[in-house]
């Protein structure tokens, strides 16, 4: 199911959590193939929902979106690391039985606003010099191989580390634009996906969020 913006009001903004506990969400932890009972990698405590630092995975929207503004409120509250926001997820563990297929908005400290392509791809201008590459024969791409990772526009948009930071991705057909506290970092078209789910990251660092709010657009 695609959550279109004809299905509800333009501007209403419909918060994805609830404060209280994981309604509305999934988790995607490939290592619980073989130990199902090991500890959670996403918890709610004390009001926010907490992504733990392992075991590696993702928490994913049971519905798919498209057109919209996302805005997440988030910290991280013991030391810097990484963690990302998965727009347009599909397909689960499509790279490195790990990730699913998706545009993903990076949260790693002092790179916030990275895209990654993960089976899907963006385009954003001067890509040679914004998407490293290996070598020149490298494609621009999201496979495996492929130059996936493209930077952002400006690495002073983040606030010291245990402060909160707010991070907006406006989804708006095929582009994607991103602001950190209100700086713009990164702004992409033409990508290869415009719905699906969304995802946050457990990917090693203890990351707190206090507010994962959707806004439909027109």
């Amino acid at each position: 199911m695609v959550l279109l913006v004809s299905h509800c009001f333009a501007g209403e903004p419909i918060s994805l959590f609830n404060g209280k506990d994981l309604t509305g969400w999934t988790v995607d932890i490939p290592s619980s193939d073989k130990d199902p009972n090991q500890l959670p990698s996403f918890i709610v405590h004390e009001g926010k929902l907490v992504s733990l630092d392992r075991p590696g995975g993702h928490l994913l929207t049971e519905k798919s979106y498209q057109n919209y503004k996302l805005s997440v409120v988030y910290r991280f509250p013991s030391g810097g690391g990484n963690c990302g926001i998965l727009v347009h997820a599909s397909k689960l563990r499509e790279l490195h039985n790990m990730f699913p297929k998706s545009i993903e908005v990076q949260m790693m400290h002092k790179n916030a606003g990275d895209f990654w392509c993960i089976g899907e791809n963006i385009e954003v201008p001067d890509m040679e010099k914004r998407r490293p590459r290996a070598n020149p024969n490298q494609a621009f791409g999201g496979g495996k191989g492929d130059a996936r990772q493209i930077l952002n526009l400006t690495d002073d948009s983040e606030k010291p580390l245990g402060e909160w930071n707010t991070m907006e991705i406006e989804c708006r057909n095929d582009e994607i634009k991103v602001h950190v506290n209100g700086t713009l970092v990164n702004h992409g078209t033409k990508a290869t996906a415009t719905s699906g789910k969304i995802a946050v990251q457990a990917e090693g660092t203890q990351v707190e969020f206090k507010k994962i709010e959707l806004t439909p657009l027109e």
